[in-house]
């Protein structure tokens, strides 16, 4: 099952399975974030549109894992946190995809719409297959929302 949340509330948060599976995250970044981890150190975020590719397997599944994503004000604990606080960011639309692989998601997203990993590594310091679960939305792609829009017709068709 794929659900898409294209706004995000605590209302259409509410409808977040709270099954195991992946998701994707379109986060809107509104300044620059210099990031603060050792391996990313001196690296930069600039403003713009970008997917993020995640996975829950923990308790209460995507929902859980996604809430806590667009929460306002939390402790940063994963890379993409240092996006999605406010003031810096927000996400603004987010794809559930219940025993989905963020892999195979961010796979997609790069062949499909030939999105790039902007921070090598970012995202992905526990897969041994990517180079990045971060990827970027070039301007002149449509925005975050209506990729995961498209996408959810290519997922479904997967086997």
């Amino acid at each position: 099952m794929t659900l898409l949340l294209s706004d995000i509330s605590d209302q259409t948060l509410r409808l977040l399975p709270k099954a195991a599976g992946a998701y994707i995250l379109a986060i809107r970044l509104y300044r620059p974030v210099s990031l603060s981890q050792r391996q990313f150190a001196g690296k930069i975020v600039t403003p713009g549109t970008y997917l993020y590719c995640g996975s829950a397997r923990g308790p209460g599944g995507i929902a859980a894992r996604v809430k806590r994503h667009c929460a306002a004000d939390k402790k940063q604990h994963w890379h993409v946190d240092a996006l999605t606080t406010r003031p810096a960011g927000q996400v603004t639309a987010a794809l559930a995809v219940i025993g989905g692989d963020e892999c195979q998601l961010r796979t997609i997203l790069c062949d499909e719409f030939d999105l790039t990993a902007p921070i090598a590594g970012f995202g992905s310091s526990d897969c041994p297959t990517c180079p990045a679960h971060l990827l970027a939305v070039p301007k002149e792609h449509l925005c975050g929302a209506n990729i995961l829009k498209m996408l959810v017709g290519i997922v479904g068709s997967q086997p």
